[in-house]
C-alpha cells in the first residue's frame, strides 16, 4: 500500500470534525514528521507516538518538539514485538530532555491521554 494514505495532514480534517476524539498518530508521522508536529500543535486532541523507531532514529525536529512546546504531545511507543521495550528505551537519555519532558514522554502523556489514573 502506498504511504500517502498515512500522511498526518489527513488527521487535520478528522480532528476538526471530531474535536472530542483523541487521536494518536503513529510511527512519528514518518516520512512527514514535521507535518505530524504541525497537526499535533494545531489540535489539542492530536498526539504523536514513537512506535517503530528507536531514539537514535528520531528526527531532529521531533526531538526539538519534545524538548519544547510539544513536551505534552509525544507518547513513548515500542512497536512490540518488532522493537523490544529495552531497545526502544536505549538512547532516551541522549535526547537531551529535561526531567519533566522525559517523565511526560515515558509515562505522563500516556496516563493523561488515555486517562490511566
Amino acid at each position: 500500500m502506498p504511504s500517502e494514505v498515512g500522511r498526518p495532514l489527513y488527521l487535520d480534517r478528522v480532528a476538526l470534525d471530531l474535536p472530542e476524539l483523541t487521536i494518536v498518530g503513529g510511527h512519528i508521522g514518518y516520512p512527514w514528521t514535521e507535518e505530524a508536529i504541525a497537526v499535533a500543535t494545531k489540535h489539542d486532541n492530536v498526539f504523536i507516538d514513537t512506535s517503530a523507531y528507536v531514539p537514535k532514529r528520531y528526527p531532529a525536529a521531533l526531538v526539538e518538539f519534545m524538548r519544547g512546546h510539544g513536551r505534552r504531545k509525544v507518547l513513548f511507543g515500542t512497536n512490540y514485538p518488532m522493537i523490544q521495550p529495552a531497545q526502544a528505551l536505549d538512547g532516551v537519555g541522549s535526547l537531551g530532555l529535561d526531567d519533566e519532558a522525559r517523565e511526560l514522554f515515558l509515562a505522563g502523556n500516556a496516563r493523561r491521554v488515555f486517562a490511566l489514573a
